[in-house]
């Protein structure tokens, strides 16, 4: 009878095994949170390139797992993750580098968890970073940096998880620390090596993306203006504190006019060694680096991310041309406002170039490509910039700038939301807009075909055409500019498909017709096809692949064989090779070239300088430094550069 039971019990258990074994294999290896909030403590040591912290998680998850993951700095060690109850929790890198963590016990679903991970490392910034050829975190004097990118603490979903953030930050004696939601000055503390400090305090209680620290020996930063706009610059740098401020208050302005309040009213303007990001945004925060926090255009757009950004995130990846492209398009704007149309008609030429130098993926899709390579910052930033462009076209000014305000009241949103809202605020479809520039790849090349016919009576003249083009789904208003023996008449058509037919009378005989003469529309052009060959040879350049960018500006002059700006760079090209007889060819080339654009002529002259200086020919080097000054063009401090090596020669240490 026992002998009964024990095999009745066994069988029982066998059945349990059975049964739970096929819903243990079903559970998720592993889950990604998404995290709500963090407390963070952390201690900076700059002489040693160190980093001590302790980060409080809260989270939660849709589903149960076994495993939990998060994005983590790879030079980051973990010594301890526990969870609320103070249990020692195991903490593992992934092949992947991400860290996943094992829970004690099973999660709850959508329920609010905190874990607290303890972690010290040493970060230099040099190739330790978690995103390749990109310098996110410096632990270092007299600036060092921790940027949101970098994943200095645990993290998940990239510029669409927003959270709020409490940081408690301690840096050595006479350094300051600058990041969201400050709460004062320093306070003094006794750093781990028994050395006197200041711990900084910051609270952002607005869920966003408030996970950027910067701390460095500044000049003491004023409040200036109305918007208590704070410069933190290098001592340097401080003398030209109250041009940038200016710059930055009536950027901040007008901003605020077309957008509304941002957050917050203040911005700390902060200088960033040249190498760290070129230009780096956070609530409150636009960090700009010395070689560029002069440049009035990209300061515009980094502090346009208090906006589209920061007030509003893109829901997934696949929409952050909404918040990158809009970003660009304030810059824009901005500078339409300060230098007029034909300023702002002249920028979107390279954002044109910009918009279609990658554009074989949907933007619709562009999470299928990391989001810090030249790919997606093509896509999301230029081809987004053009979009706001068109569309603003489209539906005119009101409605565009009416779209805009109701955006920015959804903390995050995406391109269906999106359209919708530009639906009821314009009261016109826009289906088709977006699926053929959100949803769709390439732009339309432009052939027009047209004969001219006299009306009777002196009547005037009627133009009968057709526009070609290669995009069976395209469907847009164009505008024909026609010039005319009296004026020029701009007309308006409806371009459907690859073949429209227009009819439009003028008065004076026409003399020439001109296909989206404002710009208003992205297409392929030949200049086009010149300046996206430019574009990719530089960051082929910048990436240290000078035959591939070579190639690059082969198949722009194969376009225009004339173009000053190819040839010049080419020249730039040849010049970082030492091939100095190559360069000045390709520089004399510039000169006799197209003149466009005008700069190239001052650089020329001052680059065959160089070249005759670095072979030993003075008098040579003299005459292009003069040629150059000549010119009068002062273009990037183009003839304060000539008058130097006028005085000095030019050698190659001072490039270094």
């Amino acid at each position: 009878m026992r002998s009964g039971k024990r095999i009745f019990k066994l069988a029982m258990s066998l059945i349990g095994v059975l049964v739970l074994a096929p819903l243990h294999a079903q559970l998720p290896a592993t889950t990604t949170p998404t995290i709500a909030a963090y407390v963070i403590d952390a201690e900076l040591a700059p002489a040693d390139h160190h980093l001590t912290a302790t980060a409080t998680v809260s989270f939660t998850v849709a589903e149960n797992a076994a495993q939990v993951t998060f994005d983590f700095h790879p030079a980051l060690k973990i010594p301890k993750v526990t969870d609320e109850t103070g249990k020692l929790l195991d903490a593992q890198r992934a092949a992947d580098g991400s860290l996943r963590v094992t829970p004690a016990t099973a999660l709850t679903i959508r329920q609010l968890t905190r874990w607290t991970f303890s972690y010290e490392g040493t970060i230099t910034g040099s190739n330790d970073g978690p995103i390749a050829g990109m310098k996110t975190a410096a632990i270092q004097e007299p600036v060092s940096y921790l940027l949101y990118a970098a994943r200095w603490f645990p993290t998940t979903g990239y510029l669409t998880h927003r959270f709020t953030a409490e940081m408690h930050i301690r840096v050595p004696r006479g350094m300051q620390v600058i990041a969201s939601g400050s709460l004062g000055a320093g306070k003094p503390v006794i750093l781990a090596d028994g050395k006197q400090g200041d711990q900084f305090d910051f609270n952002w209680s607005k869920s966003g993306f408030p996970g950027s620290v910067i701390a460095g020996r500044f000049a003491n930063p004023d409040a200036i203006g109305a918007s208590n706009i704070k410069l933190y610059l290098a001592p340097n740098s401080a003398q030209s504190a109250s041009e940038l401020a200016q710059k930055a208050e009536k950027e901040l302005t007008f901003f605020t006019d077309r957008f509304s309040a941002a957050e917050s009213s203040r911005l700390y303007l902060v200088e960033l060694p040249d190498d760290a990001q070129t230009a780096v945004w956070a609530p409150e925060l636009a960090a700009v680096s010395t070689s560029q926090i002069a440049n009035e255009r990209l300061l515009a757009s980094t502090i346009a991310h208090q906006w589209w950004g920061s007030a509003v995130s893109p829901r997934t990846l696949n929409d952050a041309w909404i918040v990158n492209g809009m970003a660009r398009y304030s810059e824009l704007l901005f500078l339409e406002d300060e230098n007029g149309a034909t300023a702002l008609k002249s920028a979107l030429a390279d954002i044109a170039a910009g918009a279609l130098a990658y554009d074989t993926i949907p933007l619709a899709s562009a999470s299928r490509v990391t989001p810090f390579s030249t790919e997606f910052q093509s896509m999301t930033l230029e081809k987004g910039a053009m979009i706001f462009h068109m569309l603003r076209g489209e539906i005119g000014d009101k409605a565009f700038l009416a779209t805009l305000k109701i955006a920015l009241t959804h903390p995050m949103i995406d391109a269906a939301e999106f359209e919708k809202i530009a639906e009821t605020q314009s009261q016109k479809p826009l289906g088709p807009f977006f699926a053929q520039w959100v949803d769709g790849t390439g732009a339309p090349r432009f052939i027009n075909k047209y004969a001219v016919y006299r009306l009777g009576n002196n009547q005037g003249f009627r133009v009968v055409g057709e526009i070609d083009q290669d995009l069976d789904l395209f469907r847009m208003p164009i505008e024909l500019s026609i010039e005319t023996d009296g004026k020029t008449e701009v007309k308006k058509m409806e371009a459907v498909g690859t073949n429209s037919q227009y009819s439009v009378e003028t008065f004076g005989r026409p003399r020439h017709i001109v296909i989206d003469p404002d710009g208003w529309v992205l297409k392929s052009t030949p200049e086009n096809q010149v300046r996206v060959s430019i574009l990719r040879g530089l960051q082929l350049t910048a990436r240290g692949d000078l035959n591939g960018a070579l190639a690059q500006y082969q198949e722009a002059l194969e376009v225009n064989p004339q173009s000053s700006l190819v040839n010049f760079r080419i020249g730039e090209l040849l010049y970082k090779q030492h091939n100095y007889q190559a360069s000045a060819n390709a520089y004399r080339d510039a000169l006799r070239g197209d003149g466009e654009p005008h700069w190239t002529e001052v650089w020329s002259h001052i680059a065959l300088g160089k070249i005759f200086d670095v072979t030993g020919q003075r008098d040579r080097a003299i005459n292009e430094y003069r040629l150059a000054a000549q010119t009068n063009d002062n273009a990037q401090g183009a003839v304060n550069e000539a008058q130097q090596y006028l005085q000095k020669p030019f050698a190659l240490s001072d490039e270094k």
